[in-house]
């Protein structure tokens, strides 16, 4: 599902309110009309998916064939070992020191 699609089916409770130019303002109405859209729709509909597109950078990443073998040479190495914290996670929680009589 779509990001547009998602808001539909959201009640809209939250306003955003930008100042801009009039030649940009022309601009963006021109655009919503051509593409059939109110201004609201047009911009909140080209926001979202610049969002997705910005947002995806963070989340996607690509590897080429060798930094793929060096991920993946990673991923399956056996784990070092970290004392502090295997002793650290043998000590009770301040959860479980709180509730200790």
């Amino acid at each position: 599902m779509g990001p547009t699609m998602q808001l539909e089916q959201e009640s809209k409770s939250e306003r955003i309110d930008i100042r801009t130019t009039q030649r940009v303002k022309r601009t963006l109405q021109d655009a919503a009309t051509a593409s059939s859209k109110t201004v609201s729709e047009f911009l909140l509909d080209s926001a979202l998916t610049k969002a997705a597109e910005v947002l995806a950078d963070r989340r996607l990443f690509l590897l080429d064939d060798e930094q793929w073998d060096a991920f993946m040479a990673a991923l399956d190495a056996p784990p070092q070992p970290m004392p502090r914290l295997e002793k650290l996670l043998r000590e009770p929680s301040v959860l479980e020191k709180a509730a200790a009589p």
